[in-house]
């Protein structure tokens, strides 16, 4: 029955693979060589859209016509560097409307960002991207000129990865900004960015930036490979990708592809070997390959002194279990072996049980979900607001709930520690809040073996994941000993810098 299922999902794929390329091949229809035909076809593909701006001029004695976009183009550089050029060039004689283009773009225009399209799909997209469209008569071949002048949100720190140390930039919605802070940090010739499409409605641009002499060539390759089996309609934000990007059939909660909205983590990953993916529209950045240890990691690790470096990474470990399993083991140890709690301590946990209604495990649960909801209330609602919400309700709630007899205050006291626990690494907080519930439930009906049990199945899964061949748990396991350097404790930059280690070079 399973093996039926994966071949049915193999050919649905299959079938869908066949329709992207299919609706590729059909939107390839080449420009032609009558100006009244090319804006027809312009006209009927975009409907008369408000937007679309269709100019009628002649060049050097040519009908002739500019496209362009309201809106994504920047007006002055459009007058002053293309408009007044073309118009006011000197007539050549004896030329034809192919050589009459080739003589604008190699000798009139002086914008460094030109190219040449020959299809309608080129064109259309070139046109939303912020280009300008010139079109001669009696020629099958169209000039893009680049006069992007689109407005984009200015750069800020970015809110989800607040650090004490080091730039405050974080990237924006507009990709070629995003570019130009990855240069500037790293000054490297060899820095490559390669720009790929994805959605067959959006033809949203992506970037893959890496360093050619550093990066894998075969999970380059890879990469491209699955980024090319995207067959989604839209793609709005980087997280469309990452289904695509994974291992096929990765069950796992935790990601093996990383994020990030600050350009100076990206870097530090770009020159280990990973590739980075801008998507075009959102501020955040995909990282590949990814290993579960650097979740722990920040930049303040590495401009902090190592042994203040080493003790915040050793709380991070401990934040991460206690946010995962410590309502699991409460439950667990109160239900099934409170003889190993203090005597002093036994007797309140007694105390409280015995005078809420609920049992231990219902009681524990529903004060999670009141504060997810809590936590998500504070989220959507305007933020001065959603700080009131997130402080009042949970002191109102939790005050409330433990006099009126509802709540017990030592269960109260659990989960508020596993709250705090978990934004200590705010990148694994989506895991670790389906975890922590899957442990409670299994903690008050199997007890502390099916706390464990559970347990080792998350070390196994981490440990036999993988991404474009590389062990998600690495270095750990497969262990490697000269890696722990940066792992176990942060070791001076002095001891850092002697070996660089690159992705690559991770044990197998």
């Amino acid at each position: 029955m399973i093996k039926f299922f994966k071949n049915l999902i193999s050919k649905y794929e299959i079938q869908n693979e066949a329709e992207f390329v299919d609706h590729e091949k059909e939107n390839k229809q080449s420009l032609f060589d009558s100006l009244k035909k090319n804006l027809e076809n312009f006209k009927n593909s975009f409907d008369e859209s408000a937007d679309l701006t269709i100019r009628p001029i002649k060049v050097l004695n040519t009908n002739a016509a500019i496209i362009t976009m309201e809106g994504m183009i920047n007006k002055e550089t459009f007058a002053t560097s293309v408009m007044n050029p073309i118009v006011y060039a000197f007539e050549k004689e004896n030329l034809t409307s192919s050589e009459k283009l080739e003589y604008i773009k190699n000798n009139i225009l002086t914008i460094s960002e030109q190219i040449d399209v020959e299809t309608f799909d080129d064109s259309f997209k070139l046109i939303m991207s912020g280009f300008a469209l010139l079109i001669f008569d009696g020629c099958k071949k169209a000039l893009a000129i680049g006069v992007q002048g689109f407005n984009f949100r200015s750069i800020s720190e970015p809110e989800t990865e607040v650090m004490q140390k080091g730039s405050k930039e974080g990237f924006v919605e507009a990709i070629r900004i995003n570019l130009t802070m990855i240069r500037r940090r790293i000054k490297n010739p060899k820095l490559k960015f390669e720009f790929l499409s994805c959605g067959n409605t959006s033809l949203t641009d992506i970037c893959l930036c890496y360093i050619k002499d550093i990066v894998s060539d075969k999970i380059l390759q890879e990469l491209k490979k699955r980024i090319s089996k995207v067959n989604l309609q839209n793609v709005l934000a980087a997280e469309y990708l990452v289904p695509y990007i994974e291992e096929k059939g990765d069950l796992s909660f935790f990601s093996s592809v990383g994020f990030s909205e600050r350009p100076d983590t990206v870097c530090g990953k770009i020159a280990e070997g990973r590739i980075a993916i801008l998507v075009d529209g959102t501020p955040t950045a995909l990282i590949v390959p990814y290993l579960f240890i650097e979740y722990f990691q920040t930049i303040d690790d590495y401009a902090e002194r190592p042994y203040f470096a080493t003790l915040t990474r050793w709380l991070k470990y401990l934040s991460f279990f206690i946010a995962t399993l410590l309502p699991g083991l409460y439950v667990a140890l109160a239900v099934f072996n409170p003889e190993v709690f203090p005597d002093r301590l036994i007797s309140k946990i007694a105390y409280s049980i015995a005078g809420t209604p609920f049992p231990l495990m219902l009681e524990t649960l529903i004060i999670h979900f009141i504060y997810e909801i809590m936590r998500e209330a504070g989220l959507r609602l305007p933020r001065p607001l959603g700080h009131a919400v997130s402080i009042v309700g949970g002191l109102v709630i939790g005050e409330t709930a433990v006099n009126a007899g509802l709540i017990g205050a030592p269960t109260l006291m659990v989960v508020a520690l596993t709250a705090i626990s978990s934004y200590v690494i705010p990148n694994l907080y989506e895991p670790t809040a389906i975890l922590r519930l899957i442990f409670i439930l299994v903690g008050g009906i199997l007890g502390i073996w099916g706390v464990m049990l559970l347990f080792s199945v998350l070390i196994v899964n981490i440990c036999s994941k993988s991404n474009f061949g590389i062990p998600f748990a690495s270095p750990i396991a497969p262990f490697d000993f000269y890696s722990m350097r940066d792992v176990i404790t942060r070791v001076s930059w002095k001891t850092l810098s002697k070996k660089n280690k690159t992705i690559q070079n991770m044990p197998h």
